[in-house]
Order: C-alpha cells, then structure tokens, then sequence
C-alpha cells in the first residue's frame, strides 16, 4: 500500500450505548497512510469508543468499517485493566499477542527502549507508579508494531521528560498514529489532521492541521454563523412588522400580509443550527472544615525510589488551613506512594490531626467503587446527604439525568474525574490530596479547576506535571523528591 493511501474509513457508521446512548450517527471520515491524526472532542463524547470500534472490540450498529487488507492495529490504553494489574512485566507483554512469542525478552527490551524506561520482567505491574504504567501501556503497544497505531491519552501521568521522548518517537514513527488527548501543546508537535467528534450532533467533522488550527476554525465559523442568523433574524421581524401592519388596513392588504408572513417563514428555515460548542464547567468551590487552627498535617519523613530501592529522607513540613504544598519529581520517584500512604494514614512519617476529612483524588480512580451508581457515589461523599444539593453540584460538572443512574464504571476516564471532583465540593474535606487531577480532563475545565484549587482555604498537597495548570494555583512550598 503506497504513502497516502487511505488506511481506514468510517462510512454512515452509527453506534449507541443502550437506547438512551447515541454516540456516533452516521458518521463519516477516512485516515491516510503515514498520517498523524487527533480526536478531539468533550469528556463522553465518545473517543475512546471510535478506537473500539477501529480494533474491533464494538461491531456497528449501521454502517461499516474498513482498513486496509492485512493492516496490523495496537491500542495504548489510558488505563491498565484491574485484571492485569498483578501480571508480571513479561506475562502484560505476552498478553499482547495471541500466538507464542518464543523471543519475548528482547522485544520487551526494544519496546521499553523506544519509551526511555527500563523495567525488571518478573516485577509486578501494579508497583510502578502511574508515570511508569503509562509508559508500559504505550510499549505494549509499540511492542506489537502495527501499521495503525492508536493512542488514548498517552501524555497522562508523564513527566516532561517522558513526554519529550514520547513527542520525539512519534515525529519520527513511520506508520499512521491516531491520538485522544487534551494536551494542546504535545498535539500541536505533530499533529496534521484533526477528527471532531461533536457530542451534540454525533458527527464526526474532518479538518486538515492541527489542533490550533482547528480550534480557529471552529471559532470563525462560528462567529460567522452568529452574524449571517443576526441579519436574517432582523429581515424577518421586518417581514412580520409589516405583514401586521398590512393585515390591519384590511381588503388587498391581506394578501400582501400574507406575502410578507410566507416570505418570513422562508427567512426562517435558512437560519444556520449554530454548532453549540462544547460546554465547560460551572466556577465552583470545594469548601473546607473551618475549625482547625494548628497544623493539619506534618510530614517529619518520606520515602523516595531510586533503582527501583526506597530511601528515607528527612524533612520538616507543617500545613495550616490556606497552606499549599507541591510535591516535585520524576516519574518512579514515589510521590504517588507518598500521597496514597498519607490519605490512608499508613505513612511513619506523617501525622493527620485528629477529626480532619481527608479528600483524596486518585489518578487512577480506584478511590471509588465501579459499581456504584453515580448518585450513589455523589451520596456516600456527601456531607449532608441532601438529594437537592447533590443533584445541583452534579449538574455544576455536567453530569445531568441518566448518567446520575449510570454505573461509575461504565463511565469514561474524563467523567469519572469530573465525578471525582464533584466528591471532593460534596465531602468538604479539611486536606485535600490530588494526584494528577488534570488526566483525562477536557482543556476547557482546567482553567476552572484551576482557580478551584487556588480559592481552596484548608491544606492542600498537589502533583501534577502540567506546569502551564500549576502555574495558576497558589503553591506555599514545594518538596522536590529528586533533591
């Protein structure tokens, strides 16, 4: 198959989730060989669906799918199952192929290589930290070397380090990469067409650039749409000031009424359906326990990961109400250890004062129970149990009717985290402990998490590794990890 030769097509393809649950309605596009494509789209949109239904793991409802014949396809996953979490580094990688790998062990070390990690084969998943599984998830598929590679979220949890190399091997990748994720700059690197899957209308829109591009574009037609509909919308009150002012003098002014009403109702059925743009976040505010006026943690010790080793580090950190601390480090490093062991209480280290209501957002989300219904998991965080005030700071992160009923594991990565978030405003937490809170989160509710987390007036311990999301929150002491 020759460069530029088209590698993948959608044609009328519709899917829904239940009948309740249209994600894709008749959608149509194709992906070229060779080419660098994104999926952008809000928070259940339905991306991470689009690259089930390229693998095959969903069937259509309408319409067909096709690749070219013998193109090989890997997925990167942006999470690693729970089922494979206690797999040894070698069996993950083995379970990438549905045939006998007799040579395992080098490609493991090739597929690692091409991510800048190194990993012992008999470790078990489940202890790498999140920056470390990412990189595992992205070898597992690079290990297979497809034709179509299809990337969800793979900048989550990467250090700037990590991201930089991820940045510099698919720049040089020879074969076509499709990518969901909401990191404008690591898109705007490589990136040279764009699919938009819009949530409203369950289309896909196709666009040539990248995602810069795309977001101007969007922008201009829509603020051109808005001012052809203002002049129609002032041609038609005319028409119908004028039928009524006609239809008063009565005799053959009626029929140039009626002339006046039918051309208005032509008028009409050319207003353009303006694209309604994807909806961000209501301005909110996680309230904290008010009481406590001494520290409401300090952190004496911790522990840091080097050559897969834990060393004890000193330090002496005391956090008041209105105090925020980061946490610094590459990926490996332990600050994922240390934030989990200090939620839990299990740190040596580390002292929680008494009564404090510790709210503690995941990367991972394994905090709240899949099975959970929505409500039910909005009601257990909630510290007043009214249904009102639920279902209004539900509505606050867009979680609206029947995904109040729906299972949190049914839910996609970037629902789960406004879910996540929507606990935290419920629980009124004295602490507030967030690693990563930016994974999986649609660009336009960043800024708002953002002055979010600024505002927030108890004590605070963040990681993250979007220093662009950092930037706009209030930081009182940083603790470097490396150093």
């Amino acid at each position: 198959m020759a460069a530029g030769d088209v590698v993948l097509r959608f044609d009328e393809v519709s899917f829904n989730y239940g009948h309740n649950h249209p994600i894709l309605d008749e959608a149509d596009f194709s992906v070229r060989r060779g080419s660098k494509v994104t999926i952008m789209g809000q928070n259940g949109a339905g991306k991470s669906t689009i690259f089930s239904l390229i693998t095959g793991a969903l069937k259509p409802e309408s319409g067909s799918i096709s690749t070219g014949r013998g193109l090989t396809i890997a997925i990167s996953r942006q999470v690693i199952p729970r089922g494979e979490l206690d797999l040894t580094v070698r069996d993950f990688f083995l379970k990438c192929f549905t045939e006998k790998v007799y040579d395992i062990d080098p490609r493991i070390d090739l597929a690692l290589e091409a991510v800048n990690f190194h990993a012992p084969k008999d470790r078990i998943v489940r202890s790498f930290s999140g920056g470390q599984q990412a990189r595992l998830l992205l070898a597992s598929a690079l290990i297979q070397h497809p034709d179509i590679l299809l990337l969800d979220e793979p900048t989550n949890n990467l250090d700037k380090a990590g991201i930089e190399h991820l940045t510099a091997f698919l720049k040089g990748y020879d074969r076509t990469v499709i990518v969901i994720s909401h990191d404008a700059d690591f898109l705007n690197s490589f990136t040279d067409g764009v699919l938009y899957l819009d949530v409203h209308t369950k289309k896909v829109e196709q666009y040539v650039g990248d995602y810069k591009d795309v977001l101007a574009d969007i922008t201009a037609r829509i603020e051109k749409e808005n001012r052809a509909n203002a002049l129609l919308a002032k041609e038609i009150q005319a028409k119908k000031d004028q039928a009524n002012m006609f239809a008063n003098k009565g005799g053959q002014m009626r029929l140039v009424a009626k002339r006046m009403r039918e051309k208005a109702e032509e008028l009409e059925e050319e207003i353009v359906e303006v694209r309604k743009e994807d909806k961000t976040i209501r301005p909110f505010t996680i309230p904290s326990q008010p009481e406590f006026v001494g520290p409401i943690i300090e952190i004496s010790s911790y522990k840091v990961i080097k050559n897969h080793k834990a060393t004890k580090r000193t330090c002496s950190i005391k956090l008041k109400r209105k105090q925020h601390l980061l946490l610094k480090g590459p990926n490996g490093i332990g600050k994922s250890t240390l934030l989990e062991t200090l939620a839990s209480g299990a740190s040596e280290g580390a002292k929680i004062s008494e009564g404090v209501r510790v709210g503690y957002y995941r990367q991972d989300f394994s905090t709240l129970n899949f099975e959970d219904t929505v409500y039910e998991s909005l009601l257990s965080a909630s510290a007043t149990h009214i249904e009102q005030h639920i279902r209004a700071t539900a509505a606050g992160f867009l979680i609206h009717g029947d995904m109040m009923d729906t299972k949190i594991g049914a839910l996609s990565e970037g629902q789960k985290g406004l879910v996540a978030f929507a606990r935290l405003v419920l629980q009124k937490p004295g602490l507030l402990i967030l690693d990563e809170p930016t994974n999986h989160i649609n660009f336009r509710h960043i800024p708002v998490i953002a002055e979010a987390l600024d505002r927030y007036e108890g004590a605070m311990i963040l990681v993250s590794h979007v220093p662009e999301f950092v930037e706009k929150i209030r930081i009182d002491e940083v603790l470097d990890l490396e150093k």
